[in-house]
């Protein structure tokens, strides 16, 4: 074989590993951003689910504690705030609303300490439940997306990757973050 030929055939192996690398690598950062937006509506799933139970709580409690008001138009608007933001596909305000919820379900949670009859309701005892469960669910989805997330933003940051990844305009992703102040427990006072 002349040396003109193997150059040649050196020449297309390379070529066509390259060519292999550019798809491999490609599709790659397909699947982790296609998962990171998966984990993303897990999170929103999980917060639908959590909206959803939220007006059974509120009208359970409410029935006892008629002078908490205030409360219960809070956690409405917050979860008006939510499904608005969701419909929107904004994570930012998303996020910031189920973090202004959590909050307020603290509260709603100390309110009920008020009010032994309601604690023995077995309404209100089902859903407390099934709120505890879905706090659970919020917080593992949370931890799921956030893991998504830093597997993409790696993948991307990645040498020789990071030269795709600039060329076909993939970004790093944000992690979700509370709320600051979020890590004090909320003062409910009467």
């Amino acid at each position: 074989m002349k040396t003109g030929m193997k150059v040649l055939i050196g020449v297309v192996i390379l070529v066509l590993l390259s060519l292999f690398w550019f798809v491999g690598t490609y599709n790659n950062l397909i699947a982790k951003s296609s998962a990171v937006d998966s984990s993303w509506a897990d999170v929103q799933a999980q917060y639908q689910r959590r909206v959803d139970l939220i007006p059974n709580l509120v009208n359970t409690v409410k029935g006892y504690a008629t002078h908490e008001e205030k409360l219960f138009t809070e956690i409405t608007a917050l979860r008006s705030q939510w499904q608005d933001a969701a419909a929107r596909k904004d994570t930012t305000a998303s996020a910031q609303a189920a973090n202004g919820i959590d909050n307020a379900i603290s509260r709603l949670l100390v309110v009920v300490e008020s009010y032994p009859n309601l604690k023995a309701n077995e309404n209100f005892l089902s859903l407390q439940d099934e709120l505890a469960g879905t706090e659970n669910r919020v917080g593992l989805a949370r931890t799921r997306f956030n893991a998504a997330v830093q597997d993409y933003n790696i993948a991307i940051q990645r040498f020789p990757t990071n030269i795709l990844a600039g060329m076909f305009g993939f970004s790093a992703r944000t992690y979700f973050q509370a709320d600051a102040g979020s890590d004090k427990a909320p003062m409910v006072k009467f």
